[in-house]
């Protein structure tokens, strides 16, 4: 079965908003780069890269069943941040911003009865709930310990820590 119009169409602008998903989180990145918090810059730089594998799977996705993806233009962001909080609950709105862009691309495949992609967006739907699980962990515990110089510095070492693993779910 070939995929629709109204399938590939609201497929492709995924793919770009992952994009934008990416170029956002490298701007979180960055300003805690620039505090100083090479952990929680870690944390969003790894963010980004998963973000460009979400927008590579779709791509190979659309790819393998005989539609050629549109690159359109990628929005600049423009998040701007007082305080290291900020791009946290930027994050967490985020992700549940693309969630619901996920659940829209999922209504459309079930609209037409499109069980391959229902299929394929599963594991989207799942990795939604890990992505705002986290943002919500990490604002409670920059509430709880990020306000003194001892805490916050314990939670940019933990972010620190976290390593890039491509997402062997994906094939990519």
């Amino acid at each position: 079965m070939a995929l629709t119009p109204e399938v590939t169409s609201v497929l492709n602008e995924q793919i770009n908003k992952e994009m934008y998903s990416s170029y956002l989180y490298l701007t979180f990145a960055d300003y805690y780069e620039d505090r100083g918090l090479k952990g929680f810059a870690n944390w969003y730089e790894i963010q980004a890269k998963e973000e460009m594998d979400h927008a590579l799977a779709i791509r190979r996705y659309l790819l393998d069943n005989d539609f050629k993806p549109t690159m359109e233009a990628i929005a600049k962001p423009d998040k701007v941040f007082d305080n290291d909080l900020a791009p946290l609950e930027a994050g967490l709105e985020h992700e549940e911003y693309v969630t619901s862009l996920i659940h829209h691309c999922y209504e459309v495949a079930h609209s037409v009865h499109d069980v391959r992609t229902m299929k394929f967006l599963d594991w989207f739907v799942a990795e939604q709930g890990e992505e705002e699980t986290n943002a919500r962990d990490m604002i409670t515990n920059m509430k709880l310990f990020g306000c003194d110089p001892k805490g916050l510095y314990d939670l940019d070492r933990e972010y620190q820590a976290r390593t890039y693993v491509q997402s062997a779910s994906l094939n990519l």
